[in-house]
């Protein structure tokens, strides 16, 4: 007789445990107590959270959201979608050998991802700008985003030749129904 599905939280919360034992074990052989508090800070600073937060996810006082499964699936090089998953009770989810094939398989599945260290660095810093002041970055961030994607003016003397979809007349339209088609970000509540 089949099992009752499980909720997707307790899902996410198996498969964070399951990220935390290949962490664990690709790092050192035999952990004492000492060394795996020291371990669960690191491994939160690879998933970019808190240690507290860590601590509250595993403690079941928090769950663990479809904004930060991804970001854990992202950063420990996981196909999106894999928090969403049950992966059965074979222990361990994967050897170090295994996460270490699993991060080009991402890469290649998923053009948004970063590509490079460069990218990695660059997403990092932008991230760490937002959560520090996120309604600041937001703005500053889609300003910079509408400053780079929208043409500039033609000066008055030489005005732009008028092709068909083509004049940034028309670009700029394009750029302004695009950016009227995405809704609004919430802002946080404090």
């Amino acid at each position: 007789m089949p099992s009752a599905p499980r909720d997707v939280a307790q899902i996410r919360l198996d498969n964070a445990m399951r990220l935390f034992e290949e962490f664990v074990s690709a790092t050192v052989k035999h952990a004492d107590a000492a060394t795996l508090r020291g371990l669960e800070r690191r491994f939160a600073e690879r998933l970019q959270i808190q240690p507290s937060y860590w601590s509250q996810i595993k403690g079941r006082s928090r769950q663990i959201g479809e904004r930060l499964a991804r970001q854990f699936e992202q950063l420990c090089h996981k196909p999106p979608g894999w928090m969403d998953l049950e992966h059965g009770a074979q222990g361990p989810a994967a050897t170090p050998a295994t996460a270490s094939t699993a991060a080009p398989m991402a890469v290649e599945t998923s053009p948004s991802l970063p590509q490079d260290d460069d990218e990695r660095f660059i997403i990092g810093l932008v991230l760490t700008y937002y959560r520090r002041h996120p309604q600041r970055a937001r703005t500053r961030l889609l300003d910079l985003l509408g400053e780079v994607l929208t043409p500039s003016n033609p000066p008055p003397a030489a005005p732009a030749p008028k092709a068909a979809g083509s004049s940034p007349q028309a670009e700029l339209d394009e750029w302004r129904r695009l950016q009227a088609g995405i809704a609004p970000l919430k802002p946080k509540k404090r």
